[in-house]
């Protein structure tokens, strides 16, 4: 099955196993919803060299007798200072979202979404999958708790056609960093973390080797225009902090911090066993949400 950048956080890892459990909900971080409530945020984002802004306008929604969830449009692109417009079928693409512990978190269906925007849109969801799951485990409850969550699931961001390989390997590390009494803020920082055993499919014997001081977590294959093939391998974490109100548990703002070290071969067949010499390759990150409205 084809899977798309969105099975980085959904992928029968840790919340399909943990939807299955009655819900543990910690009251302090509990988001109390309102049906047709609107919340816009800001997102800036550095990848590598591309640095943008864009826009996600959201409103609360409700079915009967179903547990709430957020839906968002995209607007307002500025790609390296330049104002950008979307492509049809982004500006038509709805990502539904939720914190409500009652709910699973949904894939969206990013086929229609300009590829250069699947990164903002699951980084988006990065955010909410994590206090998601902070909340439904229910162990974080007062500033000082700490709760390691052992997934190591492979996850994958491989469309089939661009990407023919892309997972990461991840273990999440909880915790309450902070609160401000006077404000009612809570600050929560919840790192991705290489697991003890990596669970990544690595198809060829040089991707074994490690890149950096712990087992290779990450690994991606790209198809290029000339028929041959990008193939990278190495260690990926990223650490998260969110602010959330603790009068209704909105996400006022977030930081995502993403690092990749990998080694990086040209080869000539899909089997990666005709390659050039390995280069050096880290990529770097950085997003930031804040909620404007």
């Amino acid at each position: 099955m084809i899977k798309t950048v969105a099975a980085l956080l959904l992928a029968c890892g840790p919340y399909l196993l943990v939807a299955q459990a009655p819900v543990k909900a910690s009251p302090s971080l509990h988001r109390t919803y309102r049906a047709g409530e609107t919340l816009v945020y800001r997102m800036t984002g550095v990848n590598e060299n591309w640095h943008y802004q864009i826009q996600a306008d959201g409103i609360v929604k409700q079915d009967p007798g179903a547990p709430f969830l957020e839906e968002y449009r995209w607007s307002n692109l500025v790609s390296d200072n330049q104002k950008t417009d979307l492509t049809p079928g982004t500006a038509a693409f709805r990502q539904q979202l939720t914190l409500d512990p009652n709910r699973n978190p949904s894939m969206p269906d990013l086929a229609h979404v300009d590829p250069k925007l699947i990164g903002p849109i699951t980084d988006f969801m990065t955010f909410y999958v994590d206090l998601w799951l902070a909340e439904k485990l229910g162990v974080l409850r007062k500033p000082g708790d700490h709760f390691y969550f052992k997934q190591g699931t492979p996850q994958s961001w491989a469309d089939g056609q661009y990407v023919i390989l892309g997972q990461s390997s991840i273990d999440f590390d909880f915790t309450w960093k902070s609160v401000d009494e006077a404000s009612h803020i809570a600050t929560l920082e919840i790192r991705h973390v290489p697991p003890e055993k990596s669970q990544v499919t690595l198809t060829a014997d040089w991707m074994h080797t490690p890149v950096a001081d712990t087992p290779n977590n990450w690994v991606g294959v790209n198809r290029t225009q000339d028929g041959k093939f990008h193939a990278a391998v190495g260690k990926e974490t990223f650490d998260v902090e969110i602010k959330v109100s603790l009068v209704d548990g909105k996400i006022l703002s977030g930081s995502l911090d993403n690092v990749v070290k990998t080694a990086e071969r040209e080869c000539t067949d899909q089997a990666l066993t005709q390659c050039s010499d390995p280069k050096p390759h880290v990529i770097n990150r950085k997003i930031d949400i804040i909620l404007e409205q």
